[in-house]
């Protein structure tokens, strides 16, 4: 691995990160290897490849997004995504009432 990663790690510094990050997309290690040496969680590492995967695409893009233009797009797609799951939830409460709803 990455000699930024060999000593030992008292805390994950964006540089550790993103050497982390690197040696994942260059096939140097695995998701699982890194979890494995580092004792992290596999969901953050790969939280960070996908971070990492998102503002490299940014960065190469003609014209890039900032930060806020970013967290705004995602809001409006969680917004949608949760409008689209009450609407369900709605539907199908509707098709199978509860015991409790014939009360009323």
């Amino acid at each position: 691995m990455n000699p930024k990663l060999d000593e030992e790690i008292k805390r994950w510094t964006v540089r550790r990160k993103s050497a982390l990050v690197m040696d994942i997309i260059q096939g140097r290690t695995t998701v699982r290897e890194a979890s494995d040496a580092f004792e992290l969680p596999v969901s953050e590492i790969e939280r960070w490849v996908e971070e990492g995967r998102r503002g490299m695409e940014n960065a190469l893009r003609s014209n890039p997004l900032n930060i806020k233009e970013i967290y705004e797009k995602q809001i409006k797609t969680l917004q949608q995504a949760y409008g689209e799951a009450m609407l369900e939830l709605r539907v199908k409460s509707r098709q199978n009432p509860s015991p409790n709803d014939e009360d009323n």
